[in-house]
């Protein structure tokens, strides 16, 4: 239980973090964009420092996807199993997504490692930094899967819990009466 509060207050924290890169890219590519036409000069660090920004904002936003579970996915066949079919499903995408982190933590590293020697172009900061990125989501993805794993193992998930999807509120929800009637024209 503290364990999870302590993963939502995380989620939090990154929350805030991308409202601050977001705000900061805002504001980096819009007063370029007036420099630059009104007086004919420009803030040279703003795009490669945006570009980054959005690349860590982006990995952010995939974490915090991730841990509310409000992912792309599809409950055509697992919706129509039963429970401990539900159960092995989800365990062995668990187990799938482990690996995935496995390997994006692998190459991340690769990437990170083969770049911290060179410079980017303007800011001139290692490109380590920009790569890490990668290493930050494998590892914080890897926590994160890991704790939905052991709920699922120590049987504290709900059956309302067993699709990893959530369906839109926009969307008809399997009712007839809610589904949208068409009239000719």
């Amino acid at each position: 239980m503290w364990f999870q509060n302590l993963l939502d207050r995380f989620c939090r924290v990154m929350a805030f973090v991308m409202v601050m890169f977001l705000a900061a890219m805002v504001v980096m590519v819009f007063g370029n964009v007036v420099l630059r036409y009104a007086f004919n000069s420009g803030i040279t660090v703003s795009e490669e420092l945006s570009r980054w920004l959005f690349v860590w904002m982006t990995f952010l936003g995939a974490l915090i996807a991730l841990r509310t579970h409000h992912h792309l996915g599809t409950d055509s066949l697992v919706s129509r199993l039963p429970v401990l079919g539900k159960k092995i499903c989800l365990g062995l995408t668990h187990v799938l997504m482990l690996y995935l982190c496995w390997v994006m933590f692998r190459g991340a590293w690769q990437q990170t490692v083969i770049n911290w020697g060179s410079t980017s172009a303007v800011m001139e900061l290692s490109m380590g930094y920009f790569y890490a990125s990668g290493l930050f989501f494998s590892v914080v993805a890897c926590v994160f899967i890991l704790s939905d794993l052991w709920k699922l193992l120590s049987g504290q998930i709900r059956e309302s819990e067993l699709i990893g999807i959530t369906e839109s509120d926009d969307m008809p929800h399997g009712d007839p009466k809610n589904s949208p009637q068409v009239t000719p024209p």
